[in-house]
């Protein structure tokens, strides 16, 4: 029987939550377990590809296609498994599905209600989700953690809660645990119980009790132990159900810091998970793991040299916007021994027209690009800071800066290069101006012009370097000097086709092509300590004990050439695909198994075949 963790949360929303969870469930798999993940997110979005990054932070990209929710990312990150779009459940989903079973006549004439209707399909579905191996090994998972977005009291989660009542006595006691993370806020010095104290409360009142209460604290100062015995008497659980989480130097060491409270200890207690049979391989395995974990908290902590990184973008006034950029940064500098100094440049203070509107802007952003060790463009939607982005780009291709552009930073690199290189005036791109004299990178043909959710060239997809490559190419060496990779892709603009003699003529080397060798998906040039770029999106495969290739020659790039050559020899040796086997598929096969998956889901929702799935 399969044990169910749930995280909930009160107070306040983005406390941590995630990581809590991620923490939770990498501390269970260090114990030898096999685990999932599933998140809930109580919006009306079917997912959440439509959000703007400024809304929800950055869209998390699986290898299914799906673009769900960044803690997913969390989950893959800390548990090194692989998701699907199924493992993030939202308000639009469930009742997308309730309302087809009505259209059907599944309920048989029946009142179609909250409860128990809503309620049975989120049960239904945690418990089929649950089942799904995630590691490669194809066995089901012993343990599915499930976080619970927003904050206990929320009108959208009402649904939800029900659900989990409910869901506590379908699987049995002995198989559902809670844990609910509240915020104590630290008022002149005094750690403040009683937001706590009212949350757990409306909790219990909604039917579900806590069987660990994680603290959160905003501050350095650990939970004192009078904090600890108050919250334990006014919220009806053992002092050793309350746990606390203060602001440690790095989220890497939260698992640690858990462990250090017993949580796991008190989990095989309450979930009696010491009656699962864990093979000896799991165990050794799940060993393993903690060492390895607990070695990069450590060798972090004795970084002494730094490395300077400046990520030029859009969405600078909310960093979540690239979460998972950012921990493909630091997972690269742990390899590398440096400590990360990350700088955020907004692209539109780049810009000449900014020097007019607002100098001081102006000139302190050009301070920070010029004096970057590395600079990272990441990708994108719309025009807005694009002509800052360029420049960027065109100062670390002209001054030997190590670069990396990813999605709208590739083929910003590539507009650059048509312009200053190819001698190409006016050349952009067909998202900016639909009429340009030279669209040197268009709307690709397959996408669709009226709807924008889930429409993009999505999910895990195969790039072929081409055979010059083998010989001087960093960005292969890293990838092992395999000859064909996978990386997850969200784009719905490429390269131009009419463009590429003209561009390779001149000297940018596309390297990496589909496997038709129709669609530039890599570009880098030879006579540059590190200039790279890329359709894909490297970032959502990064994990902390298995670098992104990329990342780590971005960061090695700007550590130092002798580093730089060192790390492409190590990866030459011991690179490994983050993603399992049967996932690492040919393009047509992907589109074949999109095919049936879209054929399945008109029949699961629709009843008959979708003609655009026919």
């Amino acid at each position: 029987m399969t044990k169910y963790i749930l995280v909930s949360g009160g107070v306040v929303s983005g406390i941590g939550k995630g990581v809590i969870a991620s923490s939770t469930g990498l501390l269970l798999k260090m114990a030898g377990l096999k685990v999932t993940a599933i998140k809930i997110d109580p919006y009306m979005n079917i997912d959440a590809g439509t959000m703007r990054p400024q809304e929800h932070g950055e869209v998390y990209v699986l290898n299914d296609g799906g673009e769900v929710d960044l803690d997913l990312g969390n989950y893959e990150r800390y548990l090194d498994v692989t998701l699907s779009r199924d493992n993030n459940i939202t308000t639009g989903k469930i009742y997308r599905e309730v309302i087809e079973k009505e259209r059907r006549g599944d309920y048989l004439g029946k009142t179609v209600q909250i409860v128990p209707h809503v309620t049975n399909a989120i049960q239904d579905w945690i418990e089929r989700v649950s089942k799904i191996p995630v590691d490669g090994m194809d066995q089901e998972p012993d343990v599915c953690i499930i976080e619970l977005g927003g904050t206990v009291g929320d009108i959208e989660s009402a649904p939800f809660i029900e659900a989990m009542r409910q869901f506590q006595f379908r699987v049995g006691p002995e198989n559902f645990a809670l844990i609910h993370v509240s915020l104590v806020p630290d008022m002149h010095g005094e750690q403040k119980t009683k937001p706590t104290q009212t949350t757990v409360h409306a909790l219990r009142g909604l039917g579900l009790l806590p069987d660990i209460i994680a603290c959160r604290l905003l501050t350095s100062a650990p939970l004192e132990a009078a904090t600890k015995n108050k919250i334990s008497m006014f919220c009806h659980v053992q002092p050793q159900q309350v746990v606390g989480i203060h602001n440690v130097s790095s989220v890497y060491h939260v698992p640690l810091l858990l462990r250090s409270q017993g949580l796991i200890e008190f989990l095989h207690k309450r979930l009696n998970l010491q009656a699962i049979n864990i093979p000896s391989g799991m165990t050794v395995r799940g060993e393993g793991i903690a060492e390895r974990w607990k070695e990069l908290t450590k060798r972090q902590e004795r970084v002494l040299d730094d490395v300077s990184i400046v990520l030029v973008g859009k969405y600078t006034d909310m960093t979540d916007s690239y979460m998972s950029v950012v921990k493909a940064l630091e997972h690269s500098a742990f390899r590398c021994n440096r400590k990360l100094i990350l700088q955020w440049v907004d692209a539109s203070n780049l810009e000449h027209e900014m020097q007019e509107i607002n100098p001081a802007k102006y000139h302190e952003a050009w301070k920070t690009v010029v004096g970057a060790g590395g600079i990272l463009v990441p990708g994108g939607f719309g025009q807005r800071g694009t002509e800052g982005m360029m420049l960027a780009i065109k100062w670390a291709r002209e001054q030997k800066i190590p670069f990396l552009g990813i999605c709208l930073g590739f083929q910003l690199a590539v507009i650059e290069w048509a312009r200053n290189v190819c001698g190409l005036a006016g050349a952009t791109s067909a998202e900016f101006d639909s009429k340009a004299e030279h669209p040197v990178v268009i709307f690709m043909p397959e996408i669709s012009k009226t709807h924008m959710g889930g429409t993009m060239r999505l999910g895990l997809r195969p790039t072929v370097f081409t055979d010059s490559s083998e010989d001087w190419s960093k960005s292969r060496g890293l990838y092992g000097g395999a000859g064909k990779i996978w990386e997850r892709h969200r784009h719905r603009y490429e390269v131009n086709p009419d463009y590429i003699d003209r561009l390779k003529q001149s000297g940018l080397e596309f390297i990496g092509k589909d496997e038709k060798g129709e669609r530039m998906q890599f570009l880098e040039l030879r006579d540059h300590p590190f200039f790279v770029g890329l359709q894909a999106h490297p970032e959502f495969c990064s994990r902390p004990l298995n670098p992104s290739p990329l990342f780590l020659g971005f960061i090695a790039a700007a550590s130092g050439e002798a580093i730089l050559r060192e790390q492409v020899e190590a990866q030459k040796a011991s690179f490994r695909p983050p993603h399992p086997e049967n996932a690492m598929i040919s393009e047509q096969a992907l589109r074949d198994g999109e095919h049936q998956r879209k054929y399945r889901e008109s029949i699961l929702i629709n009843g008959h075949v979708d003609p655009e799935s026919s």
